[in-house]
């Protein structure tokens, strides 16, 4: 009987330090990760941040932000399509994805608002700045804008985080349970995550491989946990101050969303109303979550005055 108890609580042991001992053996990014990855690297105050720039050396600037698990390529199809309206644009990957660092602590606002202060201030841009962003890009740029609403000439939403997010209880649990959260996280996110990007696996794409792409970063470590991080972080609360101060700084807002969102519920267009009643709004009707790689001409055509506002 104690050889049976014994050999049971090793069992146990074994299965909950299975998820942490796997993101332990995950790569490390580091020098030999990056050498074969496109752009450059700066090295700000919280760590390494990898960067590109698309289109002409001359032109107003583009900056796009990504979303919560899918890096800076995500835009690689829509920077084409800025760029050759004459934009400059700036692509870089969030602390956690990509190419960059993965430094620790809570994924606030803040936190992604000093990276980004960090890499225009080093990229000499300091005004005049359109910025896209993407799902939790999203946040960040509205984050980002609220703080800084005198460097920025339009924002432009894409799926945006922040306003709305349809849930359920397993995210509920990982984001307010420490320890169990973060096992729980580690052991099934990237079950969940392949799952999900291997439904987009046969929809069009203006990024070339993306599903590969997008299930690779779970080969490294950092990436799941600061998933969580933002989870618990600049995801966990609505920005309803934020939305309200770029209103009254009477910053151009558009938004544009996909009617078969499954991430962002169509809902967030009344909330973003109620909060920013000038924002102009459209949706794309067959488009889900994906949009900005999968209906990118879709996209660029919704935004395209205020591009076109951007290059006057």
């Amino acid at each position: 009987m104690i050889f049976f108890w014994g050999v049971l609580l090793i069992i146990l042991g074994a299965l909950v330090a299975l998820p942490f001992a796997r993101e332990e053996m995950c790569r490390k990014m580091g020098p030999e990760e990056r050498k074969a990855a496109p752009g450059r690297f700066v090295t700000l105050s919280q760590g390494v941040t990898h960067y590109e720039w698309l289109g002409p050396v001359r032109g107003p600037v583009a900056v796009c932000v990504h979303g919560l698990t899918t890096p800076s390529y995500v835009w690689r199809g829509m920077g084409r399509g800025l760029a050759l309206m004459g934009y400059r644009v700036l692509i870089y990957d969030l602390y956690g994805r990509g190419y960059s660092d993965r430094p620790p602590g809570l994924q606030t606002g803040q936190f992604f608002n000093t990276q980004l202060e960090d890499l225009l201030e080093d990229q000499a841009v300091s005004d005049d700045i359109t910025l896209l962003g993407y799902s939790m890009g999203g946040a960040i740029v509205a984050s980002f804008t609220a703080s800084h609403p005198e460097n920025i000439r339009h924002l432009i939403l894409i799926a945006p985080a922040g306003i709305a997010i349809i849930r359920n209880r397993l995210y509920d649990f990982c984001v307010r349970t420490r320890i169990a959260g973060e096992w729980l996280m580690l052991a099934l996110f990237p079950y969940f995550h392949r799952k999900g990007v291997n439904t987009e696996k046969n929809l069009p794409s203006s990024v070339e491989n993306i599903t590969t792409l997008q299930k690779a970063e779970l080969k490294y470590q950092g990436f799941v946990p600061a998933v969580l991080s933002s989870l618990r972080g600049i995801l966990a609360v609505p920005l309803e101050d934020e939305h309200r101060i770029i209103h009254s700084a009477g910053i151009p807002v558009l938004a544009v969303w996909g009617r078969h969102d499954d991430v962002i519920p169509l809902s967030a267009v009344g909330k973003l109303t109620e909060w920013s009643r000038n924002a102009r709004q459209e949706v794309i009707e067959d488009a889900g979550h994906g949009l900005t790689y999968t209906h990118t001409d879709a996209v660029l055509a919704a935004m395209s005055d205020v591009l076109r506002e951007g290059l006057s």
